[in-house]
């Protein structure tokens, strides 16, 4: 199962990487939209500079965030994949006491089944001596 889960976070890893290209490229097509639009705005250079370095500060607050919220939902992924990791790990420590616990007792049965028959040859051999 480790391996279906180590598959299953790549898949999440790669699309999460999709989602943080797209949303820098959305970034980018916003920033760029704001300054065509503004360059071919009527207004004056200096209103019109004012206007590409709002538009391009609202760009970059944006794919900022966009990479902050991408960084906490990989942390949080990691996180979950830790987490089931450590479960797989306990459940596997648990079934191999389980498992080792009923070979013991097979071995003890083993042992006291081998004695019984050693006492009843012994008991034999005791008759066959005294005839």
């Amino acid at each position: 199962m480790f391996i279906k889960d180590y598959l299953e976070q790549k898949r999440k890893e790669k699309k999460l990487k999709k989602a943080k290209a797209a949303a820098i490229a959305t970034g980018v097509g916003i920033a760029t939209g704001v300054a065509a639009g503004v360059l071919f705005a009527p207004k004056s250079g200096k209103e019109t500079r004012e206007d590409i370095a709002k538009g391009a500060e609202k760009a970059t607050e944006k794919v900022k965030d966009t990479v902050h919220n991408t960084i906490d939902e990989v942390a949080k992924m990691t996180e979950d994949v830790k987490e089931k990791a450590k479960l797989r790990i306990a459940d596997a420590a648990e079934a191999v006491e389980v498992k080792a616990e009923d070979i013991k007792d097979k071995a003890k049965s083993k042992v006291a089944d081998a004695a019984e028959a050693v006492e009843d040859k012994a008991e034999e051999v005791k008759k066959d001596a005294k005839k």
